[in-house]
């Protein structure tokens, strides 16, 4: 446990960060679940719009520092890509 004043603050500053985070890592993993969920139903038209709201989302989880940007950027291409193979395959 935490002795100084200053290792205290600094757990109550970590606690509120990851609640945050958290919140921000799971918002973003919803949206992305929802749009690997469409294009595996093969609704062309609402996959690629949920794909749009995901890759949106992963720019702002990345943008508050929640992820890394290049995890974002990973997650969103193969977002793209499985989407390109869906509509291809329809």
């Amino acid at each position: 446990m935490a002795n100084t004043k200053s290792a205290k603050k600094r757990i109550r500053q970590t606690s509120r960060r990851t609640a945050r985070n958290r919140t921000g890592r799971s918002r973003a993993r919803t949206y992305v679940k929802n749009a690997r969920t469409s294009i595996e139903s093969g609704g062309s038209d609402e996959a690629a719009k949920n794909v749009k709201v995901a890759s949106s989302e992963l720019d702002k989880a990345a943008t508050k520092g929640v992820i890394h940007r290049n995890n974002a950027a990973r997650r969103k291409s193969r977002l793209m890509k499985q989407l390109a193979a869906a509509q291809k395959k329809a």
